[in-house]
């Protein structure tokens, strides 16, 4: 059997490591979850490890190439692996119950994998994924650091965010030009954020989109009234914690709808 070509317009990098492959879906636990789901498993050197390890498994692939590839390759699942856009299903109408996310995922719309499970979060209780290592980096990092931003609040507002190793271009065919890294999500206890959601991430993206700002100059575009006060005036965006922008959208929602 051939091997595939990897397509560019996709942003495919194959894994040629199979230590590593399994050392990546050891990482995933899903205890106690209805399904697992690969996105994206091209020629499925995940795929074989996963099917070891659980029972209930999906594969999703956007590739014509690849998903005949993987029919070829594991027949007695050729009825478990979906031909559609990841990012265009409706979980709920494929996989009832709860579920865990995996795969080596397409650099040019691995922030898109994340909104998804976001927008999902009641659903996707886990995730482990394979991302080019700057927005990995976003993703776990903590109040302070210079790529503290947009993606690390609003994932670390619902998902505990695990660091788990860093993988270089000569682990792919073809290689990239960055460092990859692999990153694990699981569902904190979080079922609400005890504040308006929708303002939350208004606030969110208002300050951070002037992330040089001061808050107290920043807080202006959310339309806040005059009279506005908050222990945060003096801070900057990338200082506040997931709680604190809590606080500071209960204060903001306090100031909209006072007289």
């Amino acid at each position: 059997m051939k091997n595939l070509q990897a397509k560019k317009s996709l942003g495919q990098h194959f894994l040629k490591d199979e230590q590593k492959a399994l050392q990546i879906v050891n990482y995933l636990e899903a205890n106690g979850l209805d399904h697992v789901i690969e996105i994206g498993p091209g020629m499925g050197v995940l795929s074989q490890f996963l099917l070891e390890r659980f029972k209930n498994c999906s594969f999703i692939e956007i590739d014509a190439d690849s998903v005949d590839y993987l029919k070829i390759k594991f027949p007695n699942i050729a009825t478990n692996i979906i031909h559609r856009d990841f990012l265009r299903i409706e979980l709920d109408e494929f996989f009832p119950g709860k579920i865990a996310l995996i795969g080596n995922f397409p650099y040019n719309i691995s922030s898109q994998i994340l909104f998804k499970a976001l927008e999902n979060k009641d659903k996707v209780l886990e995730l482990v994924g394979m991302f080019q290592k700057e927005v990995a980096d976003r993703v776990v990092s903590k109040p302070g650091s210079r790529v503290y931003g947009i993606l690390s609040v609003f994932i670390q507002a619902y998902y505990n965010t695990q660091n788990l190793m860093v993988l270089g271009p000569e682990d792919f065919s073809p290689p990239p030009k960055v460092k990859s890294a692999v990153i694990r999500l699981t569902r904190n206890s979080i079922l609400k954020l005890d504040c308006d959601e929708k303002l939350f991430f208004k606030v969110v993206k208002q300050t951070f989109n002037h992330r040089r700002k001061m808050i107290r100059n920043s807080i202006k575009m959310v339309g806040i009234k005059d009279g506005f006060e908050s222990e945060y005036l003096s801070m900057r965006p990338e200082q506040l914690s997931v709680s604190q922008f809590v606080n500071l959208t209960n204060q903001v929602d306090k100031n909209l709808k006072s007289l």
